[in-house]
């Protein structure tokens, strides 16, 4: 059985009568005739932001700027050619800018209209524009398959990441192993998820393998990527990097001394829980940086 693996940026977008824009799935499609919020793949390299922009111009004419982050999900399906296929989204909130409704001319969608509630809930939708707009739906279960998904020379990740800290306020963070992109830096806990995984259930993992702590979701901080095309893997090979992170805002209730399991291994070297005052010097990744930068 072939597995597949691909990540992708969606928009919710309303108009001044509360309807909201969908499109159609065309014979191109794995779905035609099905309905969705626009978007698509997100292109080696790109940033989730751009891919929606992107995304949302080539199926419906409009330019839109996003003005929030709605969600991260992800789901398997099964595709005709009885192929898996494990997609990552990213959902955004939208606002038109300009540009005139038109429907894609030649892609995997034929039509774009704006729809008011009792129509979306008449249309049939690709479960996740159900589940995020509200519409109930009997979801197929896809088991989650043995096996990996086909890889390229180009790697893409999809990670999920714990900005973490205790009832005292301290923060925790990972250091990075010698031999992988980073090594030495101090990082968030967290990593790639696994096919059929959740990101929330993902971080959590994450979070014990590499610190020992069991904590709670309180929220998304922030969607980004790294692109490194230079970067090299463990044994010195050329990965092409392309990681795609979602950073949730995780509450350890009950502290334990910051561990690596004997499972984690591989690119955590130690894990610790720093004041925000031991913070200041501390050599950081990027990632880090910009998540402490939110906790204001």
């Amino acid at each position: 059985m072939k597995l597949r693996r691909r990540a992708a940026a969606y928009a919710v977008c309303r108009n001044a009568d509360g309807r909201v824009l969908l499109t159609r799935g065309s014979e191109e499609s794995a779905f035609p005739g099905v309905w969705s919020l626009p978007g698509g793949g997100i292109d080696h390299g790109e940033h989730p932001d751009d891919t929606v922009v992107r995304e949302f111009g080539e199926e419906t004419g409009l330019r839109v700027r996003v003005t929030g982050l709605r969600a991260v999900l992800a789901d398997l399906a099964r595709l005709p050619d009885d192929s898996v296929e494990h997609t990552d989204r990213i959902v955004y909130d939208v606002e038109v800018t300009g540009g005139d409704l038109t429907p894609e001319a030649a892609g995997t969608t034929d039509a774009a209209e704006w729809l008011t509630p009792a129509e979306v809930a008449a249309r049939p939708l690709l479960p996740f524009t159900a589940g995020i707009l509200g519409v109930s739906f009997e979801a197929a279960e896809v088991e989650v398959p043995a096996g990996e998904p086909e890889r390229t020379g180009r790697v893409q990740r999809f990670g999920a990441y714990a900005l973490a800290s205790d009832p005292a306020g301290r923060i925790l963070l990972t250091r990075i192993a010698d031999g992988y992109p980073g090594a030495g830096l101090w990082h968030l806990a967290g990593g790639g998820t696994d096919f059929g995984e959740t990101p929330e259930r993902a971080v959590a993992r994450e979070l014990y393998e590499e610190t020992s702590q069991r904590g709670r979701i309180a929220g998304l901080v922030d969607v980004s990527h790294r692109y490194d095309p230079a970067a090299l893997g463990p044994e010195g090979v050329p990965l092409d990097w392309h990681v795609i992170r979602v950073v949730y805002r995780v509450t350890v209730d009950r502290p334990t001394a910051a561990e690596v399991t004997e499972a984690a291994g591989g690119s955590t070297a130690a894990a610790a829980w720093f004041r925000l005052d031991e913070l200041d010097g501390l050599p950081l990744t990027e990632l880090t940086r910009d998540a402490l930068g939110r906790t204001g």
